[in-house]
């Protein structure tokens, strides 16, 4: 016995030895790297300073300061302005939410960063941690992950690690930075319009906006931030100095870079009209600290941090010149950990280097099938059993698109660079049937187009096939950045074209390519089977036909609400109580509710969750406890469920969300398979912003509910005592 305790002894102070060797060296390695970027500012002119402080600063070569290249990483590599071809295109953001599955997000990011250094790239301006509003007029939806500020805390953290590397990894010669953006509440906005006017509480910005931006920062280390286009109650986000200095650095230990968005630090004076010149402009985004210049293009007349803008102004005032240094010294710090003064610059023809690899490939359609969502399966009508039938109707403008001459596909969403190959929905469809069923395709509208010339030849294709898919939505040209609408219902004549196929009489299966919720009420209430994809990648065909014929059971879940109709915006699970009872809370002329609710995901097969069971019914406010559930595949054919547990504080000193999700885990199960799923509760579970915006687990009664999805009807819940 003494030996064991002797022994025990000793392996906790090689422990803490260990640590402690492990801290001092990163502490070492801080403390050179300050050295270093001392010394070289010390040898720098002002106009280097300035010269250093864009997205795409020239090498100083007197002194040996290396470029450091940026791209866009979303979900992929792209090249801004120079390059689009042959790299790897994952799903876009919003479906890869829609996997529920962090460490999936996490290899891709992983691959990415490896794409990014075979191009030169150390610098990428990803993920987008902005929790969606329940806005989708917003084009920008489709670049972010969900509704949910725990969901999106939970993918950023594995994006920015698979991107960055962790512990002796971060930064290393197969990772980059990651920028995290925007900076902050950029979905809070009154017209759903992109940098648009937004007002918002400092409760809201931190209870919805600001946990993914804490996770990354204390978490996954993110290296970068970028501020949103528009302002925080009055003050641009560029110059606030209380959001970019009190609560990023001071009160999150943000210490990487902060780099502006696009043109933003010259926005102060013609979008914000604060400032009345660039120069001014200019010292208002150094004051609140914003290092880097992001102007792409590097139009002169744009840009703000540039010597012909700042050199007058800092030699009659050089008192300001703490505030380049202190911006050029953050910037030298990441080429220094990137590893950048220690390689020499690869000569890279972006045009022919191999950067997309096939394993990279493979895993972009993994992640394909696992993002398809099952919306509607009416009398199981999918999957479809090739052995019954003998045609196919392929019917859509978005089921198929040829390779453009110019820029990339646009049913890849925004962000994205040009795959070396893209598969359609109809070549996904082509390929896994093969001679096996005829193919009658017909593309019977085009997206942007009001015109029904084509219907006489969709009707026709669906008449003479034994059922129909259906390929709508919508693509880059009717969403994403830049791309905001005052409604959701499918663009053009697409609606009248399904009607249309519908009065055919044939089984049809929609699958939606969209990357925004849309009021598809009409395919809800009259169509029998369908598929949310959204942006699935280049393996999209792939993965959509095996959900069609079955090889994949989808097992997606939505991590956005989707509207009955605009009159209903916002539409988000995240609510707070409002009236009950007759007439009160509710529409006059319209359901309240979602048409399909955040969480919500059907099966080929069925599953039995168990009533939750808590580990202990009573803990104190400073302990922790665990709730668990078994789940059953009690069907057929293997499947994935997503088991989600939210959370409610009964009653509590403020007002708060009905309930918040607060647990999640994606598991697979044979069929007659059992799996326990557990979820720890203790203080980041149940702490609550009280009166004064302090975090505090407060004594009381809690319900967790755990189940599939948000609804009640999908919950089963059960009271925590916390005394």
């Amino acid at each position: 016995m003494k030996k064991n305790i002797i022994f025990f002894l000793g392996s906790i102070l090689i422990t803490l030895l260990t640590h402690s060797q492990v801290d001092q060296t990163a502490d070492d390695n801080a403390s050179e790297v300050d050295f270093k970027v001392s010394n070289l500012l010390n040898k720098m002119t002002l106009e280097e300073k300035i010269a250093e402080m864009t997205q795409d600063a020239p090498a100083n070569e007197r002194l040996g300061i290396p470029y450091m290249k940026y791209a866009e990483a979303l979900h992929g590599m792209w090249l801004v302005l120079d390059y689009y071809g042959n790299t790897t295109v994952y799903p876009q953001a919003i479906a890869a939410g829609s996997t529920w599955e962090p460490k999936l997000i996490k290899k891709m990011a992983s691959q990415t960063a490896l794409e990014a250094r075979a191009l030169g790239v150390t610098h990428c301006y990803s993920p987008n941690l902005d929790v969606i509003s329940g806005d989708p007029r917003y084009g920008r939806v489709e670049e972010s992950y969900a509704e949910d500020p725990y969901l999106v805390s939970r993918m950023g953290v594995a994006f920015i690690e698979g991107l960055q590397g962790t512990g002796d990894e971060q930064f290393d010669e197969n990772h980059v930075i990651a920028t995290a953006k925007h900076f902050i509440g950029y979905p809070e906005n009154r017209r759903g319009i992109n940098g648009g006017f937004s007002d918002m509480s400092e409760r809201r910005l931190r209870e919805v906006y600001l946990p993914p931006f804490e996770a990354a920062i204390k978490e996954a280390k993110v290296g970068s931030v970028m501020p949103g286009h528009q302002d925080y109650n009055g003050v641009p986000n560029h110059m606030n100095t209380w959001l970019l200095k009190d609560i990023l650095r001071d009160e999150l230990g943000f210490d990487g870079f902060i780099v502006s968005d696009n043109n933003d630090v010259a926005r102060l004076e013609t979008m914000h009209f604060i400032s009345e010149s660039r120069a001014e402009s200019a010292i208002l985004g150094l004051k609140a600290g914003v290092d880097m210049d992001l102007v792409i293009g590097k139009s002169i007349d744009l840009s703000s941090y540039h010597s012909n803008v700042l050199l007058d102004t800092l030699t009659k005032n050089p008192e300001l010149v703490k505030y380049i240094d202190k911006a050029t010294s953050r910037i030298l710090t990441a080429k220094y950990k990137l590893g950048l003064f220690d390689t020499e610059p690869k000569k890279i023809d972006p045009k022919t280097v191999d950067v997309g690899k096939k394993e990279h490939q493979d895993f972009a359609y993994e992640m394909a099938q696992k993002a398809i969502i099952l919306l509607k399966n009416e009398n199981n009508l999918l999957p479809l059993d090739k052995s019954k039938i003998s045609s196919l109707a392929v019917i859509g403008p978005n089921a198929t698109e040829e390779r453009p001459e110019k820029g990339t596909y646009s049913l890849l969403g925004g962000y994205s660079g040009l795959p070396p190959y893209y598969v359609s929905a109809l070549e996904g469809i082509q390929k896994k049937v093969g001679d096996d069923i005829k193919i009658n395709y017909a593309k019977g509208c085009d997206l942007l187009s009001n015109s029904k010339d084509g219907f006489t030849e969709a009707i026709a294709a669906a008449k003479k096939s034994d059922a129909v898919v259906l390929v709508v939505g919508g693509s880059r040209k009717t969403g994403g950045e830049g791309v905001d609408r005052s409604d959701l219902d499918l663009y053009g004549v697409q609606n009248e074209l399904v009607e249309a196929i519908h009065k055919t009489g044939k089984p049809i299966i929609v699958v939606l390519i969209n990357g925004r919720p849309l009021t598809i009420n009409y395919i809800a209430e009259n169509i029998p089977s369908i598929l949310e994809t959204w942006y699935l990648g280049m393996h999209s065909g792939d993965a959509i036909a095996d959900a069609l014929f079955g090889d994949v059971n989808p097992g997606g879940k939505l991590t956005v609400s989707f509207p009955r109709s605009v009159g209903q915006l916002p539409v988000t699970y995240l609510e707070r109580p409002d009236f009950v009872g007759s007439g009160k809370g509710l529409y006059k002329d319209n359901d309240k509710s979602p048409l399909f609710p955040f969480g919500f995901g059907l099966s080929y097969t069925t599953f039995d969750i168990s009533e939750p069971i808590l580990a202990q019914n009573t803990i104190s406010n400073t302990d922790s406890t665990k709730v668990s559930v078994t789940i059953t595949n009690t069907g057929k054919v293997a499947g994935d469920e997503v088991i989600q547990m939210y959370i409610r504080d009964d009653f509590a000193s403020v007002g708060r969300y009905i309930k918040l999700l607060k647990g999640f885990e994606r598991v697979a199960l044979a069929p007659g398979e059992t799996k326990t799923i557990s979820f720890n509760l203790g203080f980041d579970e149940l702490a609550l912003l009280d009166a004064n915006l302090t975090k505090v687990v407060e004594p009381g009664t809690f319900t967790i509910y755990v189940g599939s999805s948000s609804l009640n009807k999908d919950l089963k819940s059960v009271k925590l005592i916390v005394k």
